[in-house]
């Protein structure tokens, strides 16, 4: 969630302020046929003043919108009047009703701001049972698939590939691996593959189910492993991946121990392209030949079915 200090409020409003005076103030000035006159710049700094009021734009514009996400909204004309009869030394209120003000504001918004996080915590929270029901559900039903294992941490898997190699890490080892990562319904959060880049780390610097699971595989092994929160991210929110998600993994080793940096995936050639694009063509073009056949087929009967029953011929 964002979060806006004391100071960084007082900074934005300063700063929005100062930003709508430039905008409204005698540097640009309207035609009579209401048209806005391009800003003059005669002075050594006006454009550097000027590009300051673009910086403020694009930064309060951006403040200004995080505000309305706790409900509040700052009418820049009202701003506007602040900032030019602040400047006329005729402003509305005394020193002290601005303070007094501004204080007010800060202690509003920190309020909408803890009601806020209290809201997103709860909806968390929510969200987090459901993620855990279902992961359970989901786990119990995985378990029946063939070649499914459990170990006795509850970490599930069964292999898609496997290599015949007898080279397997230890816990201490780096290991290079491609993988994939899906939430339960299927949803991708994660993938070496799509980035065409293998990654490497080691064992001991990833979740619990990673750390198991890979030191049962061996090199050129690919596993799929269903991990419970336990052994993933718990309870806790953490980035794309709510609290209590059950992560299933398609993991492909490659190498332990990597002396030699990454290398991406080879893009395919020019002429590996074609020979797809060709092949793909020929899968269209077969398709097509056999829906063809068919509907002709199917024309045939019918026409043949109409002649006997004009003729009268059942034979």
């Amino acid at each position: 969630m964002k979060q806006l200090t004391i100071k960084k409020t007082a900074l934005v409003l300063a700063l929005s302020a100062a930003l709508v005076a430039c905008e409204q103030s005698g540097d640009k000035k309207e035609s009579t046929d209401g048209a806005q006159q391009a800003v003059e710049f005669k002075g050594e700094y006006d454009k550097a003043a000027y590009a300051i009021g673009v910086n403020f734009s694009k930064q309060m514009g951006q403040n200004f919108e995080s505000l309305k996400e706790y409900g509040i909204e700052i009418n820049p004309q009202i701003v506007a009047e602040g900032i030019k009869d602040g400047f006329a030394g005729n402003a509305q209120l005394t020193d002290e009703e601005v303070d007094e003000q501004m204080e007010a504001f800060q202690n509003n918004l920190n309020t909408k701001m803890e009601e806020h996080q209290a809201k997103l915590e709860a909806e968390a929270q929510q969200e987090a049972e459901a993620n855990l029901a279902e992961g359970a559900a989901f786990r119990e039903e995985y378990a029946k698939k063939e070649g499914v294992q459990t170990t006795e941490s509850g970490l599930m898997y069964r292999v898609i590939e496997a290599s015949g190699s007898e080279e397997s890490p230890a816990a201490e080892d780096t290991v290079r691996v491609h993988y994939r990562g899906t939430f339960i319904d299927g949803k991708e959060f994660d993938s070496s593959y799509e980035r065409k880049q293998p990654i490497d780390f080691p064992l001991r610097g990833v979740i619990p189910g990673w750390t198991e699971g890979v030191q049962l595989m061996n090199v050129g092994d690919k596993y799929e492993f269903v991990i419970k929160p336990e052994l993933a991210y718990g309870e806790m929110d953490r980035g794309t991946i709510p609290g209590n998600s059950t992560l299933v993994f398609e993991v492909e080793l490659l190498e332990i121990n990597p002396t030699e940096p990454v290398q991406p995936d080879p893009e395919p050639t020019i002429d590996e392209q074609m020979e797809e694009h060709v092949e793909e063509a020929a899968q269209e073009l077969e398709q097509a030949a056999e829906e063809t056949q068919e509907t002709v087929e199917e024309a045939a009967q019918e026409v043949e079915e109409e002649v006997k029953e004009a003729t009268g011929d059942d034979q």
